[in-house]
């Protein structure tokens, strides 16, 4: 059988930076091992890397016997780079190389192509994945893969003037109670810039004036939005996720020229935007809200950019 004869197989590639990410362009070196437990002989060891996005998502319709199930699915690649680590002999012999009982040690050396190819990502509909994959193929057997992920995010400068732009809303409303009109209740919300990383902490200043009886409370959210599609975007799934709120004090009624700041902190862990992937769409939306008791709320929406922590300070590829 072939798993007894390999032992602790590994892929291991070298940083270029401290947060262990690659980016496009970029060189990957590294080196494959693996321990062999008797004699073996091996036609071939083949390194493939593959960048691609794939959606997949099903819908039910109907009850009982007329249940059925439809599936969406659809799959982009962004590139495919193959080489041959060990060559088989195929001038003498049998075409095949006996390798010795104990550690093998392989170098590989590739490198990412240049283009505007999506971060990595992984949600419940879909995922981005930048995969390399080692295949031994050995005589009359199938071929044996072992497969890594190499952790992908896109260059961004996040010094462009249109993500350093502050961004600003207003809107306003009018309480009624029953036949009675009251005084409106106007909030305007200003961020400082558009872009941000995760973990940043986002300010959020609001000036807020309230001419109604209504007592209100200003809160903050921070909403994910994933978008999967399918080839030409015929179909589409879309899941809303709220990743961290923050409430202040109440305003009280009849309170005019209220200016209050509102800190945010954006989880670390959470996935950057993704805008340049045909099937996979991530997006962030700030949403400033003003809760008046009995009444539905008043919000201003700030759209940001949630730009990869190792990649924010880096031009963006030519």
């Amino acid at each position: 059988m072939f798993q007894p004869r390999f032992k602790n197989f590994s892929i291991n590639f070298n940083r270029v930076n401290e947060a262990g990410t690659f980016s496009s362009g970029d060189p990957i070196n590294g080196q494959i091992s693996f321990e062999l437990t008797k004699e073996t002989k091996i036609n071939s060891i083949t390194l493939t890397f593959l960048g691609k996005a794939h959606v997949h998502w099903s819908t039910s319709s109907g009850s009982g016997k007329r249940r059925s199930r439809r599936h969406f699915t659809a799959t982009v690649e962004f590139f495919k780079l193959s080489s041959t680590i060990l060559q088989e002999r195929t001038a003498i012999g049998d075409g095949t190389e006996r390798l010795q009982p104990g550690m093998h040690v392989y170098p590989f050396s590739c490198q990412i192509p240049r283009g505007d190819f999506p971060s990595s990502f992984k949600g419940p509909s879909g995922e981005i994945t930048y995969t390399l994959t080692v295949g031994i193929r050995r005589p009359w057997r199938l071929t044996k893969d072992f497969l890594t992920e190499v952790n992908f995010v896109s260059r961004i400068d996040i010094n462009q003037p249109g993500l350093l732009a502050p961004l600003a809303g207003t809107n306003s409303m009018t309480a009624c109670c029953l036949w009675c009109a009251q005084g409106p209740i106007t909030m305007t919300a200003r961020l400082d810039k558009k872009a941000f990383v995760p973990g940043e902490t986002v300010k959020i200043s609001c000036e807020v004036s309230n001419a109604s009886s209504r007592t209100i409370t200003p809160k903050i959210h921070l909403r994910q939005k994933q978008m999967f599609y399918t080839h030409n975007k015929a179909n589409r799934r879309m899941l809303e996720k709220q990743l961290a709120s923050e409430t202040r004090q109440p305003i009280a009624p009849h309170t005019s020229d209220v200016f209050t700041e509102i800190m945010l902190t954006i989880p670390p862990a959470v996935s950057p935007t993704i805008s340049n992937c045909a099937i996979i769409e991530v997006s962030y939306m700030i949403i400033v809200k003003l809760c008046p008791k009995g009444l539905p709320s008043l919000e201003v929406h700030c759209p940001i950019v949630l730009c990869p922590l190792a990649s924010a300070h880096l031009p963006p590829c030519l």
